[in-house]
């Protein structure tokens, strides 16, 4: 979520950004697992971090490809990603694979490339699952 990334960028803890805000620490942790936050609380993490409450609930799925993040994982993830810049084109191309993996196989009858774009959509997943766990978007 966007306010852990905030309060880190600033080396705040959750103690600390709960005293600047007025909230109390559990709310701050439940924003930051992603849970909904009401106006007031928005508002309040809003003023401290000096931002618009919009940005507060803006989902991150763009990739940072200049982070130190991005740049300390592995060859083959960088390799995956490579030309795309947001989680929701790499889920659409996911799918995509799986659709065509299924035409191949059950429209056109070809086992082989049905197989292969079975193997593209399952590996695409993966490195989608692993840029999620390494919160690389």
């Amino acid at each position: 979520m966007i306010v852990k990334k905030l309060r880190d960028k600033n080396n705040w803890s959750q103690e600390h950004l709960a005293e600047l805000c007025g909230l109390n620490v559990r709310t701050v942790q439940r924003v930051e697992s992603g849970k909904k936050a009401s106006l007031e609380t928005l508002k309040s993490l809003a003023s401290v971090f000096e931002v618009e409450i919009s940005k507060l609930t803006e989902e991150i799925t763009v990739i940072d490809k200049k982070s130190e993040v991005w740049k300390e994982q592995p060859w083959w993830l960088r390799l995956a990603f490579f030309g795309v810049a947001s989680r929701r084109i790499q889920v659409y191309a996911e799918f995509s694979l799986l659709v065509f993996g299924l035409l191949a196989l059950f429209a056109f009858d070809s086992k082989h490339i049905a197989a292969g774009l079975f193997m593209a959509t399952y590996f695409t997943g993966l490195a989608i699952r692993y840029g999620d766990d390494k919160r690389i978007w």
